[in-house]
């Protein structure tokens, strides 16, 4: 079929820990991006998108599904109190979840997942369940393998206390953790994978798969796993950074998105695909190398720089190009959004958060004005309404803070005391948005939640055994740029 007659293809590109200040077309001067802002350039740039958690694992899902994590399942105690999933943990996505996958796969739309997947490791929570025809890449981050940090041996629980997300008190020794599983389909193909050479395999093999599918709508989901630590790459990259190791990660980035945008050029496809750039959350900052620019703190944190992140979206043949957009969206709004460009009705028995961003950029039509919510762990700690946001609670205790985000994107300048008015119209979103979700803090159930995945005797995808040379490298979560 020629390509001007059939639905658009879908390349979805999400970086892992990427910060607001890490592109140059958002302001970077440490990095070099020049493929990426170059697609801004021909695309759409939105100054004001968010994701739907600072974490990882509740981030991607809510984009998959177009939901908040909290309506799904992904937070708190429903998952265990874990800030993410990890190897072995018994839930993940639900099976009656539907994803964006699996809406054009069930449209006819082949569907290929190249990367992270970071919703659940158990068989029924696989890629593969939840709409992708093939996957190749990580089930969860590159830094839950067998380790050494700092060549000190210590528990797990103790290094991501260091980190700012402790775990439970009887995580295994580093070195006795399973090893990192890279994963083709449902099957572990290796052990503790050159993480050197991964980004160079993740883009052969997206590239390979636009080539296989040129000639019916495809929908390609690459999920890199830079600039997570910790961060290995090649000399090539390293010999050009200004940046270290860190900045090596962001231009291995911005290689890997123009070979895909060449590609697509190369197969008269240029036109007629939607590339989607954006981040799952805001960057590590405090552990050397990433940039949230002006905003406040970093991933883990429902402060700006925890949430607000780069995002791009290019179509040439239906998006007009150079438009720089301070919309308030986010990550869930890609669910609606792609499925009406695929053609694709979205579920109609269930709760949907995102909006479908067409009219926006296409004809500069906005949508009605929502709240938007910042969702940390089992709790919401804070929402946004046009230029007002207000805190609400931070790590374990209440907090209100408010902020004009226009004048002061930093969050520096508490206007609570100021603006009675307008944190009484925000407490009362966030009243009704705990009854609706839940809220952990406020031991409020939720009344429009629909349940997280869980099986009764999860195991791991691999096991460490200390007489078998299985592994190809060892990790050092020290080695962070």
């Amino acid at each position: 079929m020629e390509a001007s007659n059939r639905r658009p293809n879908i390349v979805l590109i999400n970086c892992d820990d990427l910060g607001y200040g890490d592109l140059s077309c958002y302001g970077s001067i440490q990095h070099d991006t020049p493929a990426i802002d170059q697609m801004a350039a021909e695309g759409v740039r939105f100054t004001d998108f968010y994701t739907a958690s600072p974490v990882c694992s509740p981030s991607r899902a809510a984009m998959l599904t177009g939901s908040y994590p909290l309506r799904i399942g992904f937070g708190g105690r429903r998952i265990d109190n874990a800030p993410v999933l990890f190897p072995g943990q018994a839930h993940g996505l639900h099976p009656d979840e539907i994803t964006i996958a699996r809406l054009l796969q069930d449209s006819g739309y082949a569907t290929r997942l190249v990367g992270k997947w970071h919703c659940g490791d158990q068989p029924e929570f696989l890629p593969t369940r939840h709409g992708f025809d093939g996957w190749f890449g990580l089930p969860y981050s590159n830094d839950m393998g067998r380790q050494v940090f700092s060549e000190v041996e210590q528990s797990y629980s103790e290094i991501m206390t260091a980190l700012g997300t402790p775990l439970p008190d009887d995580a295994p020794m580093l070195s006795e953790r399973p090893p990192l599983p890279l994963m083709m389909d449902d099957e572990v193909i290796s052990e503790q994978p050159d993480q050197a050479i991964l980004t160079e395999r993740y883009t052969n093999d997206a590239v390979q798969f636009l080539r296989d599918h040129r000639n019916q709508p495809f929908f390609l989901y690459l999920a890199h796993m830079y600039v997570h630590l910790p961060i290995y790459v090649q000399s090539q990259f390293l010999n050009k950074s200004r940046n270290g190791r860190y900045g090596a990660a962001v231009h291995c980035i911005d290689w890997s998105t123009g070979l895909i945008m060449r590609e697509l050029i190369d197969l008269g496809l240029d036109g007629h695909t939607v590339v989607v750039f954006t981040s799952d959350n805001g960057a590590l900052t405090r552990e050397g190398g990433g940039s949230n620019g002006a905003l406040r703190a970093s991933k883990g944190t429902t402060w700006e720089g925890g949430q607000r992140v780069p995002c791009i979206i290019r179509w040439p043949d239906r998006i007009p190009g150079g438009q720089v957009l301070a919309t308030v969206t986010n990550a869930m709004d890609l669910y609606p959004t792609l499925a009406t460009w695929g053609g694709v009705d979205v579920p109609t028995d269930r709760t949907l958060d995102g909006r479908d961003l067409g009219p926006l950029l296409e004809s500069g039509c906005p949508p009605d004005e929502q709240p938007f919510l910042y969702i940390l762990g089992g709790n919401i700690e804070a929402v946004r309404l046009g230029r007002w946001k207000l805190h609400v609670r931070k790590w374990n205790s209440e907090q209100i803070r408010l902020y004009d985000l226009v004048a002061d994107v930093g969050e520096r300048h508490d206007l609570a005391g100021d603006c009675p008015d307008v944190v009484g119209q925000l407490l009362s979103i966030v009243e009704a948005a705990r009854a609706e979700l839940g809220d952990d803090a406020t031991d409020i159930a939720g009344s429009a939640v629909r349940p997280v995945g869980q099986v009764m005797d999860p195991t791991t995808l691999t096991t460490y055994d200390e007489n078998t040379p299985y592994f190809m490298a060892e990790y050092d979560l020290a080695d962070r740029g």
